[in-house]
């Protein structure tokens, strides 16, 4: 699958960020909810897995998925990994990230797996760990002061994105107030990637980085040059939530940005 080449791009991007920085980096404390770069591998390592564990294991998945309902996603994490932190952490998440690319790669685009909550394709899953590698990379890319370089493979998170158009109403029991508005997206590459049907009213027009940011909810709309009009887009941008899970409402304004250090 496109999508498990994709995957691995991002995972090497952020491993190529990380793998010269002296120990001390690994303890920095990010602006997402106090997490330290060591959690943010750790996060992101131990679903990896268990997104291999949907085509290699399923028993042991559905076992571990218990487990974090029982312990706790954050002990889970911890648990998984042991007291291992700092480099020798990124190199176990690295080795993972590959290993759970080899097994997507092969995979039938269209199989269905289980997870958490209903099933999914496998397409789809590997695509949620894409999203996650690219949203919680954007801390670390914050706290190191790092300016990030997309390119054009983020644009399986913006398809994710105008696909959840729904699910932002959805987890919070509430109605969508319209149709999804028309969007219109410069891509990394400078290409234009557009979605939904112009209806005069409601746009959005942009970077497609700054799209991604808002729907991941690294950025707050406010703190993006996103051109929103219409009631609709407007509405929608407040909140907009891509990820599965329980309602999330977005950082504050000015809360998420990219530290002015060099490290």
């Amino acid at each position: 699958m496109e999508q498990a080449g994709d995957f691995l791009a991002e995972s090497r991007a952020l491993y190529g960020l990380l793998v010269n920085r002296p120990d001390a980096d690994f303890g920095r404390v990010t602006q997402f909810k106090g997490w330290k770069v060591d959690d943010v591998l750790r996060h992101l390592h131990f679903w990896n897995w268990m997104a291999e564990l949907q085509l290699a294991d399923e028993a042991r998945l559905e076992a571990e998925l218990t487990a974090v309902a029982n312990e706790g996603m954050r002990d889970r994490e911890q648990a998984h990994v042991g007291g291992v932190s700092g480099r020798e952490l990124l190199s176990a998440w690295w080795d993972q990230a590959q290993a759970t690319a080899e097994v997507f790669e092969k995979a039938d685009p269209k199989a269905r797996l289980k997870w958490a909550g209903p099933s999914m394709s496998a397409r789809s899953s590997i695509t949620a760990r894409l999203m996650e590698t690219w949203a919680h990379g954007q801390e670390i890319y914050d706290v190191l002061g790092a300016e990030r370089v997309d390119e054009d493979r983020i644009r399986n998170i913006v398809v994710l994105g105008v696909n959840t158009y729904g699910w932002t109403y959805q987890v919070r029991n509430q109605t969508p107030p319209g149709q999804m508005p028309f969007i219109s997206l410069t891509a990394p590459s400078g290409d234009t990637w557009t979605y939904g049907e112009d209806n005069g009213k409601d746009r959005i027009e942009g970077r497609a980085t700054e799209f991604c940011q808002v729907v991941t909810q690294t950025r707050n709309i406010k703190d993006t040059a996103l051109h929103v009009s219409g009631p609709v887009a407007e509405e929608w941008m407040s909140k907009a939530q891509c990820f599965a899970g329980g309602q999330n409402d977005p950082p504050a304004p000015g809360t998420r940005f990219r530290a002015d250090i060099t490290v």
